[in-house]
């Protein structure tokens, strides 16, 4: 059996701890091609740029885009013939309904599905407290290992399984991984449909500010067993099968207001 082929983006970056673990993972077993932003690129969701300068890299392609980009940019233009698309390891958790369109590392995965190319979406879970904070951890590849455990697993098996026949990519959030710990447990889930923004207005400046983060690390949270942030908040990996295009249904409600429209 030949190897696969995998497209290989994030949005923190091609030279972020995160990604260069999981490249040097799939490496073991896929031909692995980079694409992808030469910066951080993190929360642009599915931003598209018309024109995104390319520079060689050795682990591919950097590009002056955005996750979207390097997704549209590697399947039609720098390596059109692969197998899937992984998109990570984003260091911080991307869970919960309300961040799915937010993200650039879930927004690679769903452009992918518009190729009809299989995708898996890649994030990891920093708590957050103690003496640093949780921007500055998660700074060695061993931190990942419960990510990339789980990436090796998926991109080997969920195809063969027939997984995307039903889904068009995955959503996966790993916890991370303790210096002695066990590997984590893997769970099927469904998005949080929790949501805690909130605004405060003060002198000409309006701040925003989301609480579910905090709510986490306290363990204050109503998600019931099934959904993504209760399998990340209890140490096990979040494996969410996800369609990408917008679903539709019939509403008699607004076929009554549309046939009104001109009366």
């Amino acid at each position: 059996m030949s190897e696969p082929a995998i497209l290989l983006t994030n949005d923190d970056g091609i030279e972020s701890v995160g990604f260069k673990a999981l490249y040097d993972t799939l490496s073991e077993f896929a031909d692995v091609t980079a694409v992808a932003p030469a910066t951080d690129q993190s929360a642009v969701g599915r931003k598209m740029s018309t024109d995104a300068v390319v520079a060689e890299h050795e682990l591919g392609y950097a590009l002056e885009g955005t996750p979207a980009d390097c997704t549209v940019a590697g399947l039609e233009a720098l390596c059109p013939d692969v197998d899937m698309v992984v998109s990570g390891i984003n260091k911080g958790a991307n869970i919960g309904a309300y961040v799915l369109g937010r993200s650039g590392t879930v927004s690679a995965a769903v452009e992918a599905a518009f190729f009809d190319v299989p995708a898996i979406a890649l994030s990891m879970y920093v708590p957050p407290g103690g003496d640093v904070p949780w921007h500055e951890k998660a700074t060695d590849p061993g931190d990942y290992r419960d990510a990339t455990r789980a990436a090796s697993y998926l991109v080997k098996h969920a195809e063969p399984a027939g997984v995307f026949e039903q889904c068009d990519y995955l959503n996966v959030n790993a916890p991370m991984a303790e210096p002695s710990g066990e590997p984590a447990d893997m769970e099927v889930t469904y998005p949080s449909e929790m949501y805690d923004m909130t605004a405060s207005y003060d002198n000409g400046t309006v701040r925003l500010h989301d609480r579910v983060w905090e709510r986490m690390s306290t363990g204050d949270i109503p998600d019931p067993e099934g959904t993504d942030r209760r399998a990340v908040v209890d140490g096990k990996i979040s494996v969410s099968p996800l369609t990408a295009p917008h679903t539709t249904h019939h509403h008699e409600a607004l076929d009554g207001l549309t046939e009104a429209y001109l009366d």
